[in-house]
């Protein structure tokens, strides 16, 4: 008898049917030979500190560091877990081989090892290895089951992940909560969450600590082509301005016209965090959100494996890629034009040596049915991503001008689409800032011929620098993919991914773990941190904890122990030692607490006992952003966010704004591109503001 163990009850149901295991019995499927159970995703885990010796068990700081001789699994305490690991145990005892079925990466390769192991299964083990949940790749896969022992790496390193992560998560988050939370909550250090916290602060910082400072630039038109000095930007309007009338009297003079045709490639294919960023820029859904979707789609075998972090194919995928074309029967009138002739085959879509464990998410050629809108949304995007890859490319003309007034250079770029290419199977308000391929397309351009003169229409700018953005899910993706690192081009990003902060099938839930442990709020689509976020990444003094750099080196030396190249105890080792040294750091420091954000769900719509200065019926409420009036469905208005100018208001400076119309001075507020310390007050449309402005409202007012 063989036993075959899958993650998830639905795909058990799925192998079981192609192997004919039709016996449904009490956790798993029997017949033809095989019995097919399940997990539910992890059955076992880690030992809890408590598990080691009592003297864990208490939060002392003389107990730490935590470092266990040896580190054990148990059965999570769940009644179903343990009863479904009780059967598994009973199948593994009377079968004569396992056959793992679980998703094909490294945290399902964990999974079923530590149910095998926990289970003391010493029975030879085949692995199923596939990328599709069809009919055909599952039977594929079971023709050429691969030995399980082929992937003892990828199980040591997803083992040294998960107790890197213990003893740097348990030991952390104990140290730093009982050296600065005061006994009022938890502070959760993570290797992955906290450098992500700190790549979003200190975002938040660079924003808020912003000085703005203006420059000039000159433009001039001619021939409605608009034209721009190629001096740059200016620090002075007096010397922009002595260009201005020095050139306004000038002719202007054509001294070089170039076009030339270009070819632009269609944007790669996705791997999942190149689709969650697209989702996220398109359509607003989390990273998290579009996981599941995209896992949903995998599970209803319209795509292919979602957890990957390749946008390639294998060269193997070749002989297969006109037949899932010509099964996209939704997107025919985009397939017509390449079926009857040679699919194209480019070293940019093909690579054998871009492949991890998996190759790019493309469709399987299943026709989709009964999906969620937003299902269907994710599907689009992959299907169009996938037949955009085998088009010609997008010709364009790209043309450039260069003008002179006086002794001043000009210069004017444009272009034109001349054969759409691959671009035909997007709309065209879709920019390329949504493909992931910014080449917009600017003025178009009339011909010029060199030597000619005309008149001019020269004009001064007055711009301010801009602060960098904050970051979103879309932003922050691909920022843990590089470490923090900024990086445009895909080549350069497709080098760094080994040392990219977590893994693609992790990201989603690191950055979900930020808002659990109100570290961070979503405004929008900005990322902002909270005020706790904020001081636990000022506390941190140990750069380790909280560098992307460095933790993409330790991901890097992950990835290394997969392929043989590094020894797990070494890695091991290394985060013993580290985690001893940060807490000899940590007991030295310095107390300063951390106040600690109140759980918002419990705090959500708290009434204050104040009521509305501007309706005089409701009263406050407290919401997760903001105070507003309890008659809001009545049509009342009024409301005071937590954040103003820059500043999160403590509840004493927002009660004192509502009930007395006037705060304390606060420090630092944000006002007109300057830091300033002012009182903010109410105006008469009970905006807040601050009070120096109230004299500018006074004096503009005027009643209807």
């Amino acid at each position: 008898m063989k036993v075959c163990i899958a993650e998830k009850p639905s795909v058990a149901r799925e192998i079981a049917r192609i192997l004919k295991a039709d016996n449904r019995k009490d956790g798993y499927f029997e017949g033809n030979g095989y019995q097919v159970t399940w997990t539910f995703g992890h059955l076992c885990t880690l030992k809890n500190p408590e598990d080691y010796t009592p003297d864990w068990k208490q939060w002392r700081m003389n107990a730490l560091p935590m470092i266990p001789p040896r580190f054990g699994i148990k059965i999570i305490e769940n009644d179903g877990v343990k009863k479904q690991f009780s059967t598994i145990e009973k199948l593994f005892a009377g079968c004569d081989e396992v056959i793992n079925c679980g998703d094909a990466g490294i945290e399902g390769e964990l999974i079923q090892r530590w149910v095998y192991t926990k289970a003391g299964c010493s029975k030879p083990m085949k692995r199923l290895w596939i990328s599709s949940m069809t009919d055909e790749a599952i039977k594929e896969g079971f023709e050429k089951l691969k030995d399980g022992q082929d992937f003892d790496r990828l199980y040591s390193a997803g083992n040294a992940r998960a107790i890197g992560d213990w003893l740097l998560g348990m030991n952390a988050s104990r140290l730093y909560t009982l050296k600065y939370a005061d006994g009022k909550g938890v502070l959760s250090i993570g290797r992955v969450q906290t450098p992500t916290l700190a790549l979003i602060v200190r975002r938040f910082e660079e924003i808020h600590n912003f000085i703005p400072k203006p420059f000039w630039e000159i433009k001039t038109k001619y021939r409605n082509v608009i034209f721009n000095s190629t001096k740059g930007r200016f620090d002075t309007a007096e010397e922009a301005s002595r260009i201005i009338d020095e050139i306004k009297t000038k002719l202007f003079e054509i001294i070089s016209f170039e076009q030339k045709k270009g070819n632009e490639a269609p944007p790669k294919l996705f791997d999942l965090t190149a689709l969650q960023v697209e989702c996220n820029k398109k359509f607003s859904f989390t990273a998290d959100d579009t996981l599941k979707y995209i896992q949903n789609l995998y599970e209803k075998k319209m795509v292919t494996y979602p957890r990957v972090d390749t946008t390639f194919l294998p060269d193997d995928m070749y002989p297969k890629i006109e037949g899932i074309l010509k099964n996209m029967e939704p997107y025919a009138r985009f397939i017509t034009p390449l079926l009857g002739k040679k699919i194209k085959k480019s070293k940019k879509v093909f690579d054998d040596t871009k492949i991890t464990d998996h190759h790019a998410i493309i469709p399987t050629g299943i026709r989709p049915s009964g999906l969620m809108l937003e299902e269907k949304k994710v599907y689009d995007l992959i299907a169009r991503r996938f037949i955009a890859v085998f088009y010609p490319d997008c010709i364009v003309s790209n043309t450039t001008v260069i003008g002179m007034a006086g002794a001043y250079e000009f210069k004017a770029t444009g272009k034109v689409i001349l054969e759409d290419g691959w671009r035909v199977l997007y709309p065209k308000k879709e920019t390329d800032k949504e493909t992931e391929n910014d080449t917009s397309e600017g003025q178009i351009m009339p011909h010029f011929e060199k030597g000619e003169k005309g008149e001019h229409a020269p004009d001064l700018l007055e711009k301010q620098t801009q602060p960098p953005k904050m970051h979103t899910e879309a932003t922050l993706l691909r920022a843990m993919e590089t470490a923090g690192r900024q990086v445009e081009d895909d080549e350069l990003r497709e080098l760094m991914k080994e040392n990219g902060i977590g893994r693609p099938s992790t990201r989603a839930n690191i950055i979900e773990t930020l808002f659990r442990r109100k570290f961070v709020i979503r405004e929008k689509k900005n990322l902002v941190p909270t005020q706790t976020g904020i001081q636990l990444i000022h506390t941190i003094q140990n750069e380790l904890l909280k560098s992307a750099e460095l933790t993409g080196m330790w991901e890097k030396k992950l990835r290394q122990i997969e392929k043989g190249e590094y020894d797990p105890k070494c890695f091991l080792d290394e985060m013993k030692e580290m985690v001893s040294q940060l807490v000899a750091e940590v007991k030295l420091e310095t107390k300063k607490m951390i106040v600690i954000e109140q759980d918002l769900k419990h705090e959500e719509k708290k009434t204050v006992a104040i009521t509305c200065p501007k309706c005089k019926k409701g009263t406050i409420l407290k919401g997760k952003k903001a105070f507003g009036c309890s008659e809001y469905k009545n049509g009342c208005t009024f409301i005071v966010r937590f954040e103003q100018y820059g500043k999160i208001l403590d509840e004493k400076q927002i009660y004192s704004l509502i009930q007395k119309g006037k705060s304390p001075v606060i420090k630092g507020l944000f006002v007109d591109g300057k830091k300033i310390d002012s009182a903010l007050v109410l105006d008469f449309s009970f905006n807040v503001i601050p009070e120096s402005k109230k004299e500018e409202v006074v004096n503009d007012f005027s009643p209807s």
